[in-house]
């Protein structure tokens, strides 16, 4: 069994400053302090690492900080019904951000329904990611425009779909071997979580990638919860030395880390492009949030267990080495927090100006499951139209008006 270990900093008593229950192997550039120590493990990703300069730096941190911002609005108007549901991915921006920067822009990416700061970066409209959660009859966006597909709800299925996308390209570039390319061999990122890893699809779409050798990037954000099944349930092993059992290589990384997260996609996507095959990344981060709206993590969870992760956060971490390393001032924060304030105000009146007619109606969702009418929806139907009618002109307790 993989050794797991803290790769945290300790005190001068020999205890951990923040815990951490990491593999040994894990890659680390910045701890969770924001110094800059890169891990034993850190050495052939180090030429990657040293691709970022400062400004590229503030970027990833701009990016970061203003898609939390949205994030958190985005909660805010779910819970007063303005939206049907909400994915945060509070506490896991750095492992998005660092992945998504390193990847080219014809880079092809299938999200599971968290990868707000991948979409985001792409430039895919804040109302069309909005939509998608308010039940609007079109919602969604043009993969074409963006380069990453729409969310996908149902656990897994993207994976296959990405596998066959970049089994696709490959086909696609070998046809066209020799030719005054515009571009270089693209790579695809599967997304998918700890939990989604158990599925059937994630498996299925890993061996049919190590059998074509597809150019195919596995990244699966590893944030400890299941929605509520912790991940020492979920797996025994970390879930990147899965990939030795495919044929193909894993690698752990701190995913609290946006350079770490940065230096080792970028080696792997170049891995990859060089015909080696698929990798898998397993960005170990924390789920700060619930699992979605619809979910209460403090029936599952601690509070001393969030307070302690809270401390790895990504945004405090990169802060701290800006500020460290470059002598960012506070001038540089106080304005992204600003014009994320003034972005998340523009999200929440465009949602409250949004026409309540565009939003489906259940009876609409479920006439449109299949293309011709289906016995089994029309009993399902009926029922719910029953249940419905039982709330009409229902008398209020003690002989009150609604």
């Amino acid at each position: 069994m993989t050794e797991r270990t803290s790769i945290v900093p300790v005190g001068d008593d020999g205890s951990e400053k923040i815990p951490a229950d990491l593999p040994a192997d894990t890659v680390q550039f910045l701890d969770p302090d924001g110094i800059y120590q890169p891990s034993h493990t850190a050495d052939r990703f180090q030429s990657h690492a040293d691709h970022l300069n400062q400004e590229q730096l503030q970027q990833l941190y701009q990016l970061m900080a203003t898609t939390r911002r949205i994030d958190n609005e985005a909660t805010s108007l779910q819970r007063q019904g303005e939206l049907v549901l909400w994915a945060s991915c509070f506490g896991q921006e750095a492992a998005q951000a660092g992945a998504v920067f390193a990847l080219d822009d014809t880079d092809h990416i299938f999200p599971t329904y968290r990868e707000h700061v991948m979409a985001f970066h792409r430039g895919v409209p804040v109302r069309d990611m909005l939509t998608f959660f308010r039940g609007a009859k079109n919602s969604g966006w043009d993969s074409r425009d963006f380069n990453i597909h729409p969310y996908t709800i149902v656990l897994g299925t993207q994976v296959p779909q990405a596998v066959g996308y970049s089994w696709g390209t490959k086909l696609d570039h070998a046809k066209w071997q020799g030719a005054d390319l515009k571009h270089r061999p693209p790579v695809t990122l599967a997304c998918f979580g700890d939990g989604t890893s158990s599925e059937g699809d994630v498996h299925a779409g890993m061996v049919y990638a190590a059998s074509q050798n597809t150019p195919t990037l596995f990244f699966c954000q590893n944030n400890r919860w299941a929605i509520s099944v912790p991940f020492n349930v979920q797996s025994r092993v970390p879930i990147s030395t899965r990939a030795a059992g495919y044929g193909f290589e894993g690698i752990n990384v701190d995913g609290n880390d946006p350079i770490a997260m940065f230096a080792v996609t970028q080696w792997a996507a170049e891995r990859i492009r060089s015909g080696k095959g698929p990798v898998l990344i397993e960005a170990h981060t924390y789920r700060r949030g619930a699992h979605t709206t619809a979910d209460d993590p403090t029936k599952y969870r601690t509070k001393d267990e969030e307070d302690a992760y809270a401390r790895l956060d990504p945004l405090r971490r990169t802060e701290a080495y800006l500020r460290r390393q470059y002598k960012v001032d506070d001038d540089f924060f106080e304005q992204i927090a600003t014009d994320a304030d003034a972005q998340a105000n523009q999200l929440r009146d465009m949602v409250l100006a949004m026409a309540p007619e565009n939003t489906l109606t259940l009876e609409e969702f479920m006439q449109n499951t299949y293309a011709e009418p289906h016995p089994l929806i029309d009993e399902e139907l009926a029922e719910y139209r029953q249940y419905h009618a039982g709330f009409a002109d229902e008398p209020v307790a003690n002989g009150g008006e609604r």
